[in-house]
C-alpha cells in the first residue's frame, strides 16, 4: 500500500497567516486535516516588515494546524505577493546542435536556463519563469514541443519578477520558525488552481483575489498564463477609509465593513443608523449605513479601475484575447456585499466569486470553502505537486524522540534525494510544463536555502 503523501500550504497574507495541511483522497479530492490561522502582524502590504512578529504568527498557525490535524509539519509551500511583483513578456530561442535528433525536455531546460539569465534590475530576482507557446522552425503555436523534429526551438515566457529581500525574508521567517522551505508560488497563481476550472482557463479569464492588503490578478487564455499584476491596495484600505471618515478606532472599522458594508450605496436607505460605543465613557457614535456603503464604494471603484486597466494593458479589448469566461473574484474581498454587480458595472464582463470548494472533498468544513481560503487551499494543491512527505503524525515523531536521530538539517537532503528517485522512476509520463516548473522551482529554493545558511 502507497504511504499517503501529507502536504502543507502556509499563505503569508497581510491581515493572516494561514497553515493549511491536507491530503488526497481516494477520489482525488483535497481532504483538509487542520488548519491553523493567526493575525499577521509584521507583514504590510504583503510584504515582510517585522521578522520576530512574523515568525510568531508563522509559529502560531502552525501550531493551531498541528494541534487540530495530529501531524507534526515538516515543510511547507509558501505564497509570494506584494507590492514588489511584477510580470514581463520575453521571447528566446536556441538553436539545436543537431536537427535531426527529436526535441526533449533538456532542449527545454536549456532554453529557460537563457531566460534565467536575463538582466533585471538592481535587487531584483526571477521568480518564475512560465513558457507559454513555442515556435520551431517558423512553425508557431505549439503547446507540445517534445517529441517533434526541428533545428530552432523558440518560446514566448511569461517572466515574474520580484525584490530578492523580499524573498529571503520570507524564507528567514520559515526557516527560523522551524520549519523547512519546500517551494514558492506566486499567489494569484495559487489561487486560480483552487477556483478556476480547465474549462475557463481555456475560454480565457482574469481572476481577481481582493487580500487583505493587495489585490492580485492573473489572466488565463487557451489554457495558458498570460498576464499577472499585484496592486498595493486592498481591504485594509477600505477599513482605513471608513476608520478616518467616521472617526472610529480600526477594530470598530472592520466590523462595521464586513457586518454592514456594501459596495453599492444606492441600496441603503437614509435613516438606516448604526451605533457604534463610544471610546472610554465618551457618547456613542451614530453612523448612517449610507454613507459608510458611499466611502466603501468609492475605494473598491479605485481599486477594480486599477485593475481593469491592467486587464485592458493585456489586450482584453483585442476579439483574439477577449476572455470569454469574464472575471472570477476570490479573496477575503469578495465576500463585501454586492461586490460582484459592481465589477460587472465597471468592467462590462460577466462575473462571479470564486469558491476553492470544487477540489476540496465532500465532508470539508464549510468555513474552507470561503474565498478567504482560496490561496491556502492552492498552495497545499502545489504542495501535493511536490509529491514531498510534508507532515508526519504526532505520534510517530513522539516515538521516534526516545530512540537517537541524526540532526535535523541532516534530515531533509536524504529524503529529498529519496523523493527524486521515486519521482524519476514514476513520472515518466510527466508534461512539459510540470518538470520544469519542478525543476526550476528546486533550484530557485536551494537558492535561498543556500543564502541563508551562509547568512548564519
Amino acid at each position: 500500500m502507497e504511504k499517503e503523501k501529507i502536504a502543507v500550504g502556509l499563505d503569508i497574507g497581510t491581515t493572516k497567516i494561514v497553515a493549511m495541511i491536507g491530503k488526497k483522497n481516494e477520489y482525488g479530492k483535497l481532504e483538509i486535516l487542520g488548519v491553523g490561522k493567526a493575525k499577521s502582524l509584521g507583514v504590510a502590504r504583503g510584504v515582510v516588515n517585522n521578522i520576530t512578529q512574523t515568525i510568531q504568527s508563522i509559529q502560531q498557525a502552525v501550531l493551531e494546524a498541528e494541534n487540530k490535524s495530529g501531524y507534526k509539519i515538516k515543510d511547507v509551500v509558501v505564497g509570494i505577493a506584494g507590492q514588489h511583483i511584477r510580470s514581463i513578456q520575453h521571447s528566446d530561442y536556441i538553436i539545436r546542435t543537431n536537427a535531426e535528433e527529436v526535441i526533449g525536455g533538456n532542449d527545454i531546460q536549456l532554453l529557460i536556463d537563457q531566460v534565467n539569465k536575463l538582466a533585471m534590475l538592481p535587487g531584483e530576482e526571477i521568480i518564475h519563469v512560465l513558457p507559454q507557446e513555442f515556435k520551431i522552425d517558423g512553425q508557431s503555436e505549439i503547446k507540445e514541443p517534445i517529441g517533434m523534429y526541428g533545428g530552432r526551438l523558440e518560446s514566448s515566457f511569461h517572466v515574474v519578477v520580484g525584490q530578492a529581500s523580499s524573498i529571503r525574508n520570507v524564507g528567514r521567517c520559515i526557516q527560523s520558525s522551524g520549519i523547512e522551505l519546500s517551494g514558492l508560488t506566486l499567489e494569484p497563481l495559487a489561487s486560480a488552481d483552487a477556483v478556476l476550472s480547465q474549462e475557463e482557463k481555456e475560454a480565457g479569464v482574469a481572476l481577481i483575489d481582493i487580500g487583505g492588503g493587495t489585490t492580485d490578478l492573473a489572466i488565463f487564455k487557451d489554457g495558458i498564463i498570460r498576464h499577472t499584476a499585484v496592486i498595493p491596495f486592498g481591504g485594509n484600505v477600505i477599513s482605513d477609509d471608513i476608520k478616518e471618515g467616521c472617526s472610529i478606532i480600526e477594530k470598530q472599522a472592520e466590523l462595521l465593513k464586513v457586518k454592514f458594508g456594501s459596495a453599492w450605496p444606492g441600496e441603503n436607505k437614509d435613516n438606516e443608523i448604526v451605533s457604534i460605543p463610544g471610546l472610554r465613557g465618551r457618547e456613542p457614535k451614530e453612523i448612517s449605513l449610507k454613507n459608510l456603503s458611499k466611502i466603501i464604494h468609492a475605494r473598491v471603484v479605485e481599486i477594480i479601475e486599477q485593475v481593469f486597466t491592467e486587464i485592458k494593458e493585456y489586450g482584453h479589448d483585442d476579439p483574439r484575447k477577449k476572455l470569454i469566461a469574464g472575471i472570477v473574484l476570490t479573496g477575503g474581498g469578495a465576500q463585501l456585499k454586492h461586490i460582484k454587480q459592481l465589477v460587472e458595472y465597471i468592467t462590462g464582463m460577466d462575473t462571479r466569486i470564486g469558491y476553492p470548494n470544487e477540489h476540496l472533498a465532500g465532508n470539508s468544513d464549510e468555513e474552507i470553502s470561503s474565498p478567504l481560503y482560496a490561496t491556502a487551499v492552492g498552495l497545499v494543491m502545489n504542495s501535493i505537486e511536490n509529491k514531498t512527505q510534508s507532515a508526519i503524525r504526532l505520534d510517530i515523531v513522539e516515538a521516534s524522540k526516545a530512540t537517537q536521530r541524526p540532526p535535523a538539517f541532516q534530515k531533509p537532503e536524504v529524503e529529498a534525494a529519496n523523493v527524486e528517485v521515486v519521482e524519476e522512476n514514476e513520472d515518466v509520463k510527466e508534461s512539459t510544463g510540470d518538470k520544469i516548473k519542478r525543476s526550476f522551482f528546486d533550484k530557485y529554493v536551494d537558492k535561498i536555502k543556500d543564502f541563508l545558511d551562509n547568512a548564519e
